[in-house]
């Protein structure tokens, strides 16, 4: 089985520089997330951090971007 390739990429959350590590897959339908919803992808990407409860911020971005591919 191949390796799982990540895309990493340096965000800026709440003033703090972090970066997240995630799937091209997944980055593209965070970005389509925040477009439809009319927000930047660090904004979008704040408000999965504000809302995740402990859950690490990669698992959660994969988890909104599965829920907004589901159509939910």
């Amino acid at each position: 089985m191949k390796p799982a390739f990540l895309r990493k990429r340096s965000i800026s959350l709440h003033g703090h520089a972090t970066s997240l590590a995630l799937e091209p897959e997944f980055w593209t339908q965070l970005e389509a997330l925040a477009k439809s919803r009319g927000l930047s992808l660090a904004a979008l990407i704040a408000e999965i951090d504000d809302g995740r409860a402990g859950r690490p911020l990669a698992s959660a971005c994969r988890l909104a971007a599965l829920e907004f591919a589901k159509g939910g």
